[in-house]
């Protein structure tokens, strides 16, 4: 088996990886890099794909496989296509017709044409190999990959989480494998126990909106959105949603078995009232007393860029980011400097600005539990801004561990399995 890292050594965005064997190429997500214009992986031509979720640094760039002659089969669970191609679509609107897109509609048409999806736990066969999706514990419809082309056992972390969310519960899928590669996101961070930053944001915005302020709540369409409808919900905060979360919000009512619980989930939807209008309603909405959870979450779009504006000048208000702000985004900004480009306005923000960390990845305790049922297995690292230090952490602790460079391609012998 030949593993070439296409995307995502060494990186955080545009993840891909190609396998090849005897029968054919297996790739592993094709995602796209949040930057403007995004950067795609390395170019390749596989005769099938696995996605791992639906989230754009993993799936964001699928379409673009298809603008050729090649019709390589998807592979994915029921939510992750669903949500790729709400993604695609969003990608499409933001830069449809410019050099930006990677894809035309005409693609994202086909992507729909050759897309096979697939339960937890149900073997099946891409380009030659055997493939099995466990729960991977991020989002919904996450997936670690397992695959075997008879003479080895490959494990694709994707992303996970080790604890469970509100959303969905952890990962406990740790399957018999003679390779690892293992996502690297949050290998030198301590997340602070969930119960607590719940209690903490619950409180904090029950203050405010007691207070008689407005609480803006930034958060990614996906997972996030519907995690911060939750917590609402268990703690009686009154609630907006608005942007693409709402798409994705009733796109997993009708997937309740990739949901935690199901039920409370729907008490969440119904709880919370969704924006139907435009500007004018959000303007009048941004006086109510209430939390209104929209996209984007680092203020780089989206109605945020109504909110902000309508609720920045009164140190009453509030600003709660709920996710990582990466370098360069107007949400890293606010929080460093309190002002922030919204519409190509730099605005100063008088309202309280504040962060929780509300991560759906493992942290560095939660890497190093999943890793530890593979301590005889070699592990390749990916997924990180610190791959390669993170490596020669895990070598000190005994692994064998590695971070391939973007680029690279590692040969895995084919008596692997022997040797195990």
């Amino acid at each position: 088996m030949d593993i070439e890292f296409l995307g995502g050594a060494g990186e955080i965005g545009r993840s891909a990886i190609l396998l090849g064997g005897d029968d054919g190429t297996l790739l592993l997500d094709f995602g796209m890099s949040t930057d403007n214009p995004p950067r795609l992986p390395l170019d390749c031509d596989p005769d099938a794909v696995v996605v791992s979720h639906g989230h754009l640094d993993h799936a964001g760039a699928l379409p673009a496989l298809l603008s050729g002659d090649a019709r390589p089969s998807v592979h994915w669970t029921a939510p992750t296509r669903e949500l790729a191609t709400t993604l695609a679509r969003d990608t499409l609107k933001l830069h449809g017709g410019s050099y930006r897109c990677p894809f035309t509609r005409t693609d994202l048409a086909r992507l729909t044409q050759v897309s096979e999806t697939h339960e937890y736990g149900e073997p099946f066969s891409a380009a030659g190999f055997e493939v099995t999706l466990l729960a991977a514990g991020h989002i919904p419809g996450s997936a670690h990959v397992l695959i075997e082309d008879g003479d080895t056992r490959l494990l694709y972390s994707g992303d996970f989480h080790t604890d469970s969310q509100r959303l969905v519960s952890k990962t406990t899928a740790r399957p018999d494998a003679d390779l690892v590669i293992c996502e690297s996101t949050y290998s030198d961070v301590t997340h602070e126990p969930r119960d607590e930053v719940e209690r903490r944001f619950a409180e904090s915005v029950r203050t405010t909106l007691w207070e008689g302020g407005t609480v803006v709540v930034p958060a990614f369409a996906i997972g996030r959105t519907q995690e911060m409808l939750l917590i609402c919900a268990e703690y009686d905060i009154p609630c907006y949603v608005d942007g693409m979360g709402k798409e994705v919000t009733r796109m997993l009512r009708r997937h309740p078995e990739f949901v935690r619980d199901p039920e409370a989930f729907d008490r969440a939807v119904s709880h919370a009232r969704f924006v139907t209008g435009q500007d004018g309603q959000r303007k009048r909405i941004a006086r109510q007393n209430a939390a209104i959870v929209t996209t984007s979450g680092m203020l780089s779009g989206g109605p945020a860029m109504t909110y902000i504006p309508e609720i920045r000048g009164n140190p009453t208000n509030k600003v709660a980011m709920t996710g990582y702000q990466v370098e360069g985004t107007p949400g890293r900004e606010l929080l460093e400097t309190g002002s922030a480009e919204i519409d190509g306005r730099v605005m100063p923000v008088a309202a309280r600005i504040e962060s929780y960390d509300f991560s759906a990845h493992a942290d560095r305790e939660g890497v190093l539990e999943f890793l530890a049922a593979y301590e005889n297995t070699p592990i390749l690292v990916n997924h990180g801004d610190r791959c390669g230090a993170f490596a020669a952490e895990l070598r000190e602790k005994g692994y064998e561990a590695s971070a391939p460079e973007r680029g690279e391609t590692i040969t895995v012998p084919s008596s692997t399995r022997a040797r195990r």
